[in-house]
């Protein structure tokens, strides 16, 4: 097996899922190379709690390789980079929210844009994350109604009009009187998680804070 990897290796190097510039063998581990950890635009504050969803982190800020890291990740197919961005996020987790949560989940697309993807990119991030927090995510919400992509949206209204009412409980047993913590890929509005946490705490959850794996720059939201 090893010699068959040495070969591939050869031919496919391991490339940085920032930059996609071929890894050394030191970076590999962690799939982002040493330029790219100096160098990326790093987020150091936490979103403020917003309605019923608590602090949010999200270690890094939606810009240059970060955003096209994660169109390739959420778009283009690459589900593989859940792995080293679950690792990046759970480093987060671990620094800003350790003991403060009981249960992992996530903010899931609708079937309709699951079944078009071929994936849902959050559930994917939340069980890289469970996974290095040596945790299981658990399923606790259905977007049972398809909608447009928040992104395509201007206002903050809009946004919120656009996710009212459209997530579910599938079993509130599971969040009664739990601390959850929410995890979603990208930060924008806030509007997508904090009607997660809207329905999380209608259906009985104690709390709800917030991960993501990036946020938008201060007045992009």
């Amino acid at each position: 097996m090893g010699i068959f990897s040495t070969i591939a290796d050869l031919f496919f190097p391991p490339r940085c899922v920032f930059c996609e510039r071929p890894l050394e063998r030191s970076e590999r581990g962690d799939r982002v190379c040493r330029k790219c950890r100096r160098e990326l635009p790093w987020g150091e504050e936490l979103i403020p709690p917003s309605g019923e969803l608590g602090r949010v982190c999200a270690p890094l800020v939606y810009r240059d390789n970060v955003r096209e890291a994660l169109h390739r990740y959420k778009f283009g197919g690459k589900m593989g980079y859940a792995t080293p961005f679950g690792r990046m996020l759970a480093d987060e987790i671990k620094r800003r929210f350790d003991g403060e949560y009981d249960l992992i989940t996530w903010a899931p697309v609708s079937s309709k844009r699951k079944s078009e993807r071929g994936y849902d990119q959050a559930m994917l991030l939340a069980a890289a994350v469970a996974l290095a927090l040596d945790d299981a995510p658990v399923s606790t919400l259905e977007k049972f109604r398809d909608t447009p992509a928040n992104s395509g949206l201007g206002s903050r209204r809009e946004r919120e009009q656009n996710v009212s009412g459209v997530y579910r409980v599938v079993a509130p047993e599971l969040v009664a009187g739990k601390r959850v913590l929410l995890i979603d890929d990208i930060y924008t509005s806030g509007t997508t998680m904090r009607e997660c946490a809207r329905t999380l705490i209608d259906a009985g959850a104690e709390s709800v804070i917030g991960a993501a794996l990036a946020r938008t720059a201060k007045g992009m939201e």
